[in-house]
């Protein structure tokens, strides 16, 4: 196996939690699909009940229990929804959903980043953006075989897939090994040190894995947090919460919902191009852009990723704003604006989608890590429910009616984004998740964390000791 290959990192079980935690995310992806906005504030509703459950379950009771009771709960409404016959029932059961949808949203994102090795965080981290949507382009697949037949089977098909995923996560889920991370916060160190090593055994030799878990364990003694959820507003945290919110904030405020939610429905009512058929094209062109994205953010970092992402979406929806503000619109004016939605869609995807789940994930402190998770959760879905809930008021006439000029709203935002990555975001490419930590409690400039030099482990004992002249006591004031 080649010396840089990404496969080198991964073992059978840690494989086997990769892939069943992103399995997990597909239903995400199904619900997605069929999103109907007459919903969306019922759905924004479950979602922050889903989000609090998850987070609470997830830090209380572990990330595979969080796992669990998250799939029994999606069995329940599967079998509402596929059992309905009313339009009434199959609604609530889709609005009942969301609960299953926060509660996802709160513990996979921070299961992942906690058992990958760092060299390939960002790749395992950013696929629950892939997830989500190769989710979504499976249940569009299957739609459209369906639609051809005839009476409820045409239905009934597509909505049994809500069936598939959580009946693999609760057959596997305790097959693999919980969060090392989460067993120490818990004092439960000999379980820690097992799962640790059977999520690196065969990949690094045993002393590497002792002194990695010997930092783990450093960084929680050294860590002055207790866990509390206003230490997140104390401090360095309040630096760490702050790019928490404003990464979220950003990624839904730039306009995503526009091309995800309502871009079929413009396309639709501009009357050039076949809807659907232009969907399917960019459903394949994301996931060949998120791909490419998740390949490159180990590789050269997640900050010009963000850079070049958010110049993409820029350039795209000033465009498309430009095009709109022509009088009379030839068809070429409207197939272009209708390349420019695809473009935008595919410079979001490429960074900010998937990104955004690996900064959060990275920057918070590590006790503090499902609180700020379910933070930045909560800040998603509220900003995920304004976009959705604002974009009909903005569009259509009797309103804004602004049509693709929208686009001028969201790409001053979009210029935000990228003043902000530039000043804000930290660079974590291959660091682990105790170095930064390390680093913001040092008071290293966010700029300068992709070339900081950070100690290694025998001179983070010596520190700990006062060999080094630091007692530790200075780090708990910081």
């Amino acid at each position: 196996m080649a010396k840089n290959s990404v496969f080198q990192h991964f073992n059978k079980s840690l494989t086997l939690a990769c892939m069943l935690i992103a399995v997990s995310t597909f239903n995400y992806g199904f619900d997605n699909a069929g999103f109907n906005t007459t919903q969306a504030m019922d759905g924004f509703q479950h979602q922050f009940v889903g989000v609090m459950m998850g987070s609470l379950v997830s830090g209380r009771y572990g990330r595979r229990m969080c796992m669990f009771s998250m799939s029994c709960y999606a069995l329940i409404t599967a079998t509402i929804a596929i059992t309905s016959t009313t339009r009434e029932q199959i609604l609530a059961a889709r609005v009942l959903n969301y609960v299953y949808v926060g509660m996802e949203l709160a513990v996979v994102p921070v299961f992942q980043s906690e058992i990958i090795p760092a060299p390939v965080r960002g790749l395992a981290v950013g696929s629950y953006q892939f997830s989500l949507m190769f989710g979504s382009l499976i249940v569009n697949c299957v739609c459209r075989g369906t639609s051809t037949l005839e009476g409820n089977t045409a239905w009934r098909i597509p909505i049994g897939l809500f069936y598939v995923v959580p009946t693999i996560v609760l057959s596997l889920v305790w097959f693999i090994p919980e969060s090392p991370r989460w067993l120490l916060t818990k004092d439960r160190v000999d379980e820690a040190k097992a799962a640790f090593y059977k999520f690196r055994e065969g990949c690094v030799s045993d002393e590497e894995i002792a002194t990695e878990f010997e930092a783990l364990q450093l960084a929680l003694r050294l860590e002055p947090e207790q866990g509390k959820y206003m230490e997140l507003f104390q401090g360095v945290n309040k630096k760490r919460t702050a790019i928490v919110v404003a990464m979220n904030f950003f990624q839904q405020a730039t306009g995503q919902a526009f091309a995800s939610t309502y871009g079929t429905i413009f396309i639709k009512g501009l009357g050039t191009i076949n809807p659907f058929n232009m969907s399917i094209v960019m459903s394949v062109i994301n996931l060949t852009l998120v791909s490419t994205g998740l390949f490159l953010n180990d590789r050269i970092g997640r900050r010009p990723l963000l850079f070049i992402g958010a110049s993409i979406q820029i350039a795209a929806v000033l465009t498309m704003g430009g095009l709109g503000t022509v009088s009379n619109p030839t068809d070429g004016h409207k197939i272009a604006i209708v390349a420019m939605l695809i473009v935008f869609s595919a410079g979001f995807v490429f960074a900010w989608a998937p990104l955004t789940y690996v900064v959060t994930t990275e920057v918070s402190a590590l006790r503090l890590r499902d609180a700020s998770q379910r933070t930045a959760s909560m800040i998603n879905v509220l900003m995920n429910f304004a976009v959705n809930f604002s974009l009909p008021y903005l569009l259509y006439a009797p309103y804004a009616a602004l049509g693709s000029k929208v686009g001028f709203i969201f790409g001053s935002i979009a210029v935000c984004a990228v003043i902000f990555a530039f000043f804000c975001v930290p660079e974590c490419k291959g660091r682990t998740l105790e170095q930064v930590d390390r680093m913001f409690i040092e008071g290293v400039p966010l700029r300068h964390f992709g070339d900081y030099q950070i100690t290694d482990i025998s001179d983070e004992r010596a520190m700990e000791k006062g060999e080094l002249g630091i007692e530790v006591k200075a780090v708990e004031k910081v």
